[in-house]
């Protein structure tokens, strides 16, 4: 089995030449890179603004987002959303 990239102590943030922002055009967030834009689903946006403001560990994040949706249980599919940001190399662990 393989290891997951992200635990509870880990801090997720945006990959080297990745920016994160809301693009009006677009009515959508969009993580921005050098060859293009990738349109973001509003869980998508949730997360990856949350890494792009502020360095926090991965619990910080889900708390956070707890909080945001009224306590909803998300943390499986956050988790799931990380490795595959990873796996798109949107973001890297720090």
């Amino acid at each position: 089995m393989v290891e997951p990239v992200f635990n509870a102590e880990s801090v997720p943030v945006l990959a080297l030449g990745y920016r994160f922002q809301f693009e009006p055009a677009q009515n959508c967030n969009v993580l921005l890179y050098p060859e293009g834009m990738i349109k973001l689903n509003g869980a998508a946006g949730e997360i990856l603004q949350r890494i792009s403001e502020k360095k926090q560990t991965v619990s910080e994040l889900i708390a956070e987002l707890k909080v945001a949706f009224n306590g909803a249980d998300l943390d499986d599919d956050v988790y799931t959303f990380l490795e595959e940001a990873y796996n798109n190399d949107w973001i890297r662990p720090e």
